[in-house]
């Protein structure tokens, strides 16, 4: 398979992690009354007025590309679903330690032992959907150039 392929594959593996596996997670706290509102939103981000949701999914789509660019050396040393755990970690990492911080909310936004569980279960949703997802499109890829 060509890697333009695994980076398409990947691309959309992030976008319907964050989806599915993100918004069933964001859904089951929201319906645990610990989510103060669903996880979907259509409410603009600035500059571009793109809604919430499909700004998530572009970024969800980047970090997809990243997974499979990193897939194979992740799944000999971890196993798949493992290695969809620990890469799970990563966008968490930037997440509390570069996307806060430059909204001004400190690293980690200030680790609240409330809102820690929260963002851990939702970025390692994340990343277990990527592998999920990345190894089934991939195995149906496959099965359909064998054809």
């Amino acid at each position: 398979m060509s890697t333009t392929s695994r980076l398409f594959l990947g691309f959309l593996a992030g976008v319907l992690s964050h989806l599915i596996f993100q918004g069933a997670f964001g859904n089951i706290l929201y319906a645990a009354h610990v989510l103060p509102a669903l996880p979907f939103s259509l409410q603009p981000v600035p500059p571009f007025g793109v809604p919430k949701t499909l700004n998530l999914g572009f970024w969800a789509g980047l970090w997809g590309v990243g997974y499979a660019l990193l897939e194979r050396r992740l799944t000999a040393r971890c196993g798949w679903w493992l290695g969809g755990l620990a890469f799970g970690l990563a966008p968490l990492a930037v997440f509390w330690f570069a996307v806060l911080p430059l909204k001004g909310v400190g690293a980690g936004g200030g680790f609240d032992p409330a809102v820690v569980p929260i963002h851990v279960g939702f970025h390692e949703a994340f990343g277990i959907g990527v592998a999920v997802l990345f190894k089934f499109t991939l195995a149906l890829a496959r099965r359909k150039a064998r054809a």
